[in-house]
């Protein structure tokens, strides 16, 4: 079942507002487990973790900054 307009866009709000942080900080955590000692690696790693995080959210996201396809028109 495909999630609402107005579904995903709460849903996004929530994700961008309270998960995103909470993901930053778990990947700033693990990655100060490794001592990577070349800078370009670590610096692949983190573009690769800040890519990563939208990979399986993409369908909420999708459309969210768009008008309600859903609202009915003022013609």
């Amino acid at each position: 079942m495909p999630l609402s307009y107005k579904t995903r866009r709460r849903l996004s709000l929530v994700i961008l507002i309270f998960g995103l942080p909470v993901y930053i900080a778990m990947a700033w955590w693990i990655m100060s487990l490794f001592e990577i000692e070349a800078l370009w690696l670590e610096i692949v790693v983190y573009v690769l973790l800040g890519v990563l995080w939208a990979v399986p959210l993409k369908a909420v996201f999708k459309g969210v900054g768009q008008a309600d396809p859903d609202a009915p028109r003022n013609d």
